[in-house]
């Protein structure tokens, strides 16, 4: 069975991954949108790790080795 995270342990899930965001942004996005999907469950929001896990992964801009190819791909 998957195992649902709090928005709580959400914020510390992506955190401990070198991505730090708080329960209070996510609970944001929840509103606004732009956020990890996430469930409702009663009136509580629920996450998964793997949604958590890719909606970072989409957030991710591409490596770079210097500031000037952020530049050049603009272009």
């Amino acid at each position: 069975m998957t195992k649902f995270l709090s928005r709580a342990e959400a914020a510390e899930h992506l955190t401990s991954r070198g991505l730090p965001i708080t329960r209070l942004t996510l609970q944001k996005m929840a509103t606004t949108g732009g956020g990890p999907l996430y469930r409702r469950f009663g009136t509580r929001a629920v996450y998964e790790a793997e949604h958590l896990d890719a909606w970072a992964a989409a957030k991710m801009g591409a490596p770079l080795h210097s500031t000037s190819e952020r530049s050049a791909a603009a272009e």
